[in-house]
C-alpha cells in the first residue's frame, strides 16, 4: 500500500473521533463525494496482513451503529470486498488474520435482524400474480382463464413469502457461515441504486472469483492467490445474481456478463436449480448488444411498459363490423329473379349540385325529388310483393291477433 493511502486512511481515522454530534449529518454528505477515500479504504481492506485493517473495520462498525443513513451506506458499499476477504482467508485456513472482518460482519447482520426497539424483524415479500398487470407483463396477453369453482376460490389469495426471525449469531462457523452472508448480501442488494460504481465492480469481479476459484475455469480468468475450491449456497447465488442483474443496466455490462457466465457455469457444477433458473431468465432477457448506460444518471432496471389506451383487436365485434356484416348479408342474391330484381333496384342520390358545381334552381330541385321519390316508392313496392316476405310477414299478423283474442 502506497504512502499516499496510509495517509489518507489515518486522516479518515482520526477526523472521525473528533467530529461533534451536530456535524455528522453534513460529514456524511460530503462522505460519498470523496473518491481517492473510498479507493483507499478498498486496498486497505485487500491486504489482510496490513495494521490499519482493524481500525478500519472498527470505524466503519461504528458508521453503521451510528443510524445515519448516509453513513450506513457508505459501510455498505464494502460489503462484497469484505465477503470475499472473508472467504479467501477462511478458505486457507487463516481466521486468525480475519477475526476483525468477521467481527465487522456479525455486527452489521446483528443490527440488521432487529428494530430500533430490538425486537426481531420479520421480512415479508408478496409474490405477483400474473392475472394482476405490473410493469412487467399485461394479464391479457397470457389469455382469460376459465371462471372455475376452483378459480373462484383462488380468487384474491396472494402467496407471502417471510424471511425471519433471524437468530443472533456471536460468531462464524461452517454451518451458519452462508445464512449470515445470504442476508448481509440481501441488505446490500436493498441498497443497490445508492451503490456507487466502484461497488458495482467490486460486486461482478467477487462474484466471479468465489464461482471459479479450484475450478478449470480459474486457469482461463488468469485469478491468482488462492486455489482452493470456496463452497457456496443456493441462496447466496441468487442473491450474487441479484446484484449482478442491476449491474447489466447501470455501467457494468462486461463485469456483469463475465460474473453471470461464472456463476452459471458454478451453478451447473453443484446442479442447483435456483440459481440455473435466474441465471438463465437472466441471459434470455438480455438484449443483443451490450448497453451503453450512463454511469452518471439515473440507475434503473430499463422495461418496456406498454401504453394505458385501450387497444380493439381486429377480430373484435363490433357495431360496425356488424352493420357490415349486415349490409353484406342484404346484398347477397338468393336467387336468379333476386339478382334481376336487385339489379333494376336503384338507390335514390339526392344532388344540391350538378356536375360542373352550379346551383340548380328551385323548380329543377323539386322536379328531381319528385321523381327520387317515385322510383323510391316503386322499388319499396317491388320488394314487399316478394312471396318469401309475405310468407314470413303471414305468421307475424297471426301471432298479434291471438294475442289480441286472449
Amino acid at each position: 500500500m502506497l504512502a499516499v493511502d496510509t495517509g489518507l486512511v489515518e486522516e479518515w481515522l482520526s477526523e472521525f473521533k473528533t467530529l461533534p454530534e451536530a456535524s455528522i449529518a453534513s460529514y456524511a454528505t460530503n462522505l460519498k463525494d470523496k473518491s481517492s477515500l473510498v479507493s483507499s479504504l478498498y486496498r486497505v481492506i485487500q491486504e489482510p496482513q496490513s495494521e490499519l485493517l482493524e481500525p478500519v473495520c472498527h470505524q466503519l462498525f461504528e458508521f453503521y451503529r451510528s443510524g445515519e443513513e448516509q453513513l450506513l451506506r457508505f459501510t455498505l458499499q464494502f460489503l462484497p470486498e469484505l465477503m470475499w476477504c472473508y472467504l479467501a482467508v477462511s478458505a486457507n485456513k487463516d481466521l486468525q488474520s480475519s477475526g476483525c472482518i468477521e467481527a465487522l460482519l456479525l455486527g452489521v447482520y446483528n443490527l440488521e435482524i432487529v428494530d430500533k426497539e430490538g425486537h426481531s424483524k420479520v421480512l415479508s415479500f408478496t409474490i405477483p400474480s400474473l392475472s394482476k398487470p405490473s410493469v412487467y407483463h399485461e394479464p391479457s396477453s397470457i389469455g382469460s382463464m376459465a371462471l372455475t369453482e376452483g378459480a373462484l376460490s383462488q380468487h384474491g389469495l396472494s402467496r407471502v413469502v417471510y424471511s425471519g426471525p433471524h437468530p443472533q449469531r456471536e460468531m462464524l462457523t461452517a454451518q451458519n457461515r452462508f445464512e449470515v452472508l445470504t442476508f448481509l448480501l440481501l441488505c446490500y442488494n436493498a441498497t443497490l441504486s445508492y451503490m456507487p460504481a466502484i461497488s458495482l465492480q467490486s460486486l461482478c469481479q467477487i462474484c466471479s472469483r468465489i464461482c471459479v476459484c479450484g475450478y478449470p475455469r480459474q486457469q482461463v480468468r488468469k485469478y491468482k492467490g488462492i486455489s482452493n475450491r470456496i463452497p457456496v449456497s443456493s441462496e447466496f447465488m441468487v442473491q450474487m445474481l441479484t446484484g449482478i442483474y442491476y449491474a447489466f443496466y447501470n455501467g457494468e455490462w462486461d463485469l456483469a456478463r463475465k460474473a453471470m457466465d461464472d456463476v452459471l457455469y458454478r451453478a451447473q457444477l453443484e446442479l442447483y436449480p435456483e440459481p440455473l433458473l435466474v441465471a438463465n431468465a437472466i441471459k434470455a432477457s438480455l438484449p443483443q448488444g451490450a448497453m451503453k448506460s450512463s454511469k452518471e444518471g439515473t440507475r434503473c432496471i430499463q422495461v418496456e411498459i406498454t401504453p394505458t389506451s385501450s387497444r380493439i383487436s381486429r377480430n373484435a365485434v363490433t357495431s360496425m363490423s356488424i352493420r357490415g356484416h349486415r349490409w353484406k348479408r342484404h346484398e347477397q342474391p338468393e336467387n336468379g329473379n333476386d339478382a334481376t330484381e336487385l339489379g333494376n333496384f336503384v338507390i335514390p342520390e339526392i344532388s344540391v349540385t350538378n356536375v360542373a358545381g352550379e346551383r340548380t334552381g328551385n323548380g329543377e330541385k323539386s322536379r328531381a325529388l319528385a321523381e327520387n321519390d317515385v322510383q323510391h316508392i316503386q322499388g319499396v313496392q317491388e320488394t314487399a310483393t316478394d312471396p318469401r316476405t309475405d310468407s314470413k310477414a303471414l305468421p307475424e299478423i297471426r301471432r298479434q291477433k291471438s294475442i289480441i283474442l286472449i
